[in-house]
């Protein structure tokens, strides 16, 4: 089959191996009765918050298995490290369906799962990216879009299982379901033929922004537009992970919302974050990297303002400000692994880019930890909120910064 057909088939099973590989998102299903299987087994006291090492584990350990498999992935192809990547998350699913203490589920799932979701993740979007030069806003945003999107498909599947069958039950099938479409899709996959871009821009008339250097992961470490790629990065993640991970409080808090209502604020802004990865990604290809991202911080801006002026009676700034906060959090996740590519090459994206998502990990640890902390020490979600809009001035600033170090205009 012609590759400028079959790449297109490439993204679909790209998209439906990261909808598998998003299956981490149902860790807050699981918990609750991994807690009280534990329980039972060792007479201990648990709940799902002494389990809550095992998701911030199989978080944490993703950016090493990025970039390690982004080096055979961009040296052999995908089709062995997606399938590796595919076992390891089904063994991960076992062994916290098998675990018999705490400290056997956190490491079997947290390592397990975390390793394979690395060497999966990385793997779909690096090689999509690569056959779509003409739309690698568009290819980042679907790929990273229906990963989010199993934060809202596969909770109430998951939930169902569990009250069908048990959470055992529910583990194993999941994990093996998980497995086999993982693994058939990487192998499935292929490599991007060397050349493929330079092809591809001779021709065909389709607008093609040609990489700016080709740089390995060492060239990219020296460039003088990494560090201000990295703060951008961070100034935009980092309030959106912040509203992420207190948004049902924070619903009953500013909006007064009731249990089910703050359920479905936390809904919405899921649906946001991946409807903005694909609208921004898209939009990014013909208005550009860089543009799209700065439109992303006001999108922040102005979200975490009008969180900060709600309250029970305005309602409305609220479900406004989830909306505006989680598509320009969706944005970076579609915008980066393209931005990457553009600035740094396609050729070595895997591990580049494997790098600057380290980024959304630290983001990640930082965000909730910070707003933590604010809560702690006594602050109201008005004014943190308020503090977080100012770091999208932060990263409007790292945005100007990082165009004043670029070797060449545009």
């Amino acid at each position: 089959m012609n590759l400028m057909k079959k790449r297109w088939i490439l993204l679909i099973v790209a998209c439906t191996i990261n909808l598998c590989a998003g299956s981490i998102y149902a860790w807050s299903v699981f918990a609750p009765p991994l807690a009280e299987r534990l329980s039972l087994l060792t007479g201990e006291a648990l709940t799902a918050g002494s389990l809550a090492a095992a998701f911030s584990l199989a978080n944490a350990v993703g950016p090493i298995p990025m970039i390690l498999g982004g080096a055979v992935n961009d040296r052999f192809g995908p089709r062995w490290v997606i399938a590796s990547g595919g076992l390891l998350i089904g063994l991960g699913f076992f062994l916290a369906a098998t675990a018999e203490t705490t400290l056997s589920l956190i490491l079997g799932y947290g390592i397990g799962f975390g390793l394979g979701l690395g060497l999966v993740y990385g793997s779909t979007i690096n090689t999509t990216l690569k056959f779509f030069p003409d739309h690698r806003g568009l290819a980042g945003g679907l790929t990273t879009a229906l990963y989010g999107l199993s934060s809202v498909i596969l909770p109430p599947v998951a939930l169902a299982l569990i009250s069908a069958e048990g959470i055992q039950y529910a583990l194993i099938m999941l994990g093996t379901v998980f497995t086999v479409m993982i693994v058939s899709g990487g192998l499935f996959m292929q490599k991007c033929p060397d050349g493929f871009e330079a092809k591809f821009r001779s021709s065909t008339a389709a607008p093609v922004r040609p990489a700016r250097e080709e740089l390995n992961w060492r060239g990219m470490l020296r460039a003088r537009r990494f560090p201000p790629m990295v703060l951008l990065l961070l100034c935009g993640a980092i309030p959106g992970m912040m509203i992420i991970s207190h948004c049902w409080s924070a619903a009953r808090e500013l909006a007064g919302l009731d249990a089910a209502a703050a359920s479905v604020a936390v809904s919405i802004l899921a649906l946001a974050n991946v409807f903005g990865r694909i609208l921004a990604g898209a939009a990014s290809d013909r208005f550009g990297r860089l543009p799209s991202l700065m439109g992303a911080l006001v999108l922040t801006l102005l979200g975490c303002t009008l969180l900060s002026a709600a309250d029970g009676i305005a309602a409305l700034w609220f479900w406004s400000g989830i909306l505006l906060v989680g598509i320009a959090f969706g944005a970076f996740m579609g915008i980066y692994p393209g931005f990457t590519a553009e600035e740094f090459g396609a050729k070595s994206n895997s591990v580049n880019y494997g790098i600057m998502f380290c980024g959304f990990s630290i983001a990640g640890f930082v965000g909730p930890v910070a707003m933590n902390f604010l809560l702690e020490t006594g602050f109201s979600y008005q004014e943190i909120c308020l503090m977080a809009s100012s770091l999208s001035l932060a990263g409007l600033f790292c945005g100007w910064i990082f165009s004043k170090s670029l070797p060449h205009k545009e």
